[in-house]
């Protein structure tokens, strides 16, 4: 993403994502694929031409979940470094958290209490807060690539896959929630991959629109009857829905489960769905280090 950034807040000139599969096969072997480093690489190759046309006065290149559970995530940092200059920050899961929920909140009601869903490849970050200022954040070990690939072997997914899936998600929420009041909440806003794809499906958008996007209100209903359509579909038929990019046609099925788990443990009727994520957060910290 490019942006201008002014007193905290982005107005976005240029979005693009490649989709690079880079998180493929990390939760079993631990190791970034080489087909995925070079698919990062060149996707990074025609970002910076596309900054260097625009005229970008700084970059920041972030990490996350696949990156830091790799083995070889370091080495992959450091190829980055001396193809292409760049200083590769690999973010925690805290950091991620705290990143999403700054770029989330950037431009929203300062007095609402609000929490913030990123449902990603291999983490799913919940952050909870009011203002500015996270009260309450983790970062669980679940994500649409991970579970893809520890528990949705059958296309379609078993009824019995399905289930597991929903229990591994619930466990894990059970867990990192314990001790939590998130019950007084006045908001509930998800952003990344699963919800702006699940929004686009729904409104049916071809192509995407990130503006009908943004601000979308999905009940979890509607996720519940997508769910039972998408599960149902092989893997073909899917990346032939109107809405869905063919690229995330495999991994959508588990993101919508563990979104529905995640509504379900903190009793949300509906989550409104946003596009201002952690590429937001990112601009705005980017933006604080410029010399004034």
């Amino acid at each position: 993403m490019v942006a201008d950034v002014s007193d905290g807040k982005v107005s976005v000139v240029e979005r693009r994502s490649t989709i690079t599969r880079l998180g493929r096969g990390v939760d079993h072997s631990r190791q970034l694929s080489s087909d995925g480093i070079e698919a990062v690489c060149e996707a990074v190759a025609g970002y910076l031409r596309l900054l260097g046309d625009l005229g970008a006065e700084t970059t920041l290149v972030i990490a996350t979940s696949a990156v830091r559970d790799a083995a070889n995530g370091g080495a992959f940092v450091a190829e980055l470094r001396e193809r292409f200059d760049l200083d590769v920050q690999i973010l925690d899961g805290d950091e991620e958290a705290r990143l999403t929920y700054l770029g989330c909140t950037s431009e929203r009601n300062s007095d609402e209490k609000l929490v913030v869903i990123d449902i990603g490849g291999g983490s799913t970050e919940l952050v909870a807060g009011k203002g500015p200022d996270p009260l309450f954040h983790t970062s669980l070990q679940a994500g649409v690539v991970r579970h893809t690939e520890r528990m949705l072997a059958s296309d379609p997914p078993t009824a019995a896959e399905l289930e597991a899936l929903a229990n591994d998600i619930h466990r894990l929420l059970t867990n990192a929630l314990e001790g939590q009041d998130l019950s007084d909440i006045d908001a509930a806003v998800a952003v990344a991959g699963t919800s702006t794809s699940l929004a686009a499906i729904d409104l049916e958008l071809d192509p995407y629109d990130p503006l009908a996007v943004e601000g979308y209100v999905l009940p979890i209903k509607v996720a519940q009857h997508w769910l039972s359509q998408l599960a149902s579909m092989e893997l073909e038929r899917r990346k032939q829905v109107v809405g869905l990019h063919p690229d995330r046609a495999r991994a959508i099925v588990a993101g919508v489960v563990i979104m529905i788990e995640v509504m379900r443990a903190l009793s949300l009727d509906e989550i409104e769905v946003s596009e201002h994520d952690i590429l937001y957060g990112g601009a705005i910290r980017a933006a604080d280090e410029l010399p004034v």
